[in-house]
């Protein structure tokens, strides 16, 4: 099953994309994180990255489709992947749809978490991430066990990013919308996207992608 989850900041792709690559068997690709494996193993595409980065300029879309592309060429993926973050603008999925048919490979869904505005505010602001493991926690939908440490590693620095600020929350919003949302339109057009209802509780959630991927 080849997917890609589409949603605005904080609409819990990437908490529900934890629960799908495990019920599907498949693997999760973030770009953040292949980007860090690219540049640590430096790989041809990784090297170019590093240098943009260490410059503080935005990567290229052509090294970020490379590699996302040696990525999905990977023994792994070949029963399937799910993409968590890519494609983010219409130029990125036309390279992305090129890829995949040099890969003699094709999407089967793109499922897109819709979670109003003011239920992504909310969400934004209460976020706490570990900065030990990098476990997400919410003030008021995902407390920690106990409070103040992280369930996962026992860190007991549970820390604030700093663009989780109403401010930055609406920037990025407005990011997503110009940007992101046309991608709907244009997996509409394709007959992939399966559009799932993003408020709730994450088990609530994950019944309805379950069902909706595999109706």
């Amino acid at each position: 099953m080849n997917l890609i989850f589409l949603g605005p900041p904080a609409a819990g792709k990437g908490t529900q994309a934890k629960k799908v690559v495990t019920r599907f068997d498949i693997p999760q690709i973030s770009t953040g994180e292949i980007f860090r494996a690219a540049m640590k193993e430096g790989t041809e595409m990784g090297k170019k990255a590093k240098e943009y980065i260490d410059r503080g300029d935005l990567v290229p879309d052509e090294i970020v489709v490379g590699i996302v592309a040696d990525r999905l060429a990977e023994d792994d993926c070949k029963k399937g992947f799910l993409l968590d973050g890519f494609p983010r603008t219409l130029p990125q999925a036309d390279a992305l749809a090129e890829v995949l048919d040099k890969l003699e490979r094709k999407l089967d869904n793109v499922v897109q978490l819709d979670v109003p505005d003011d239920e992504l505010m909310r969400r934004l602001t209460g976020r706490r991430i570990c900065r030990d493991c990098g476990e997400e926690f919410h003030v008021v939908f995902k407390k920690p066990q106990v409070e103040g440490v992280c369930d996962k590693c026992g860190g007991k620095d549970l820390y604030q990013r700093s663009d989780d600020n109403e401010e930055s929350g609406k920037q990025r919003l407005e990011t997503f919308h110009g940007q992101t949302k046309p991608l709907i339109e244009y997996y509409s057009k394709e007959n992939l996207l399966l559009p799932v209802d993003g408020v709730g509780s994450i088990d609530e959630i994950f019944v309805r992608i379950e069902a909706a991927l595999t109706k």
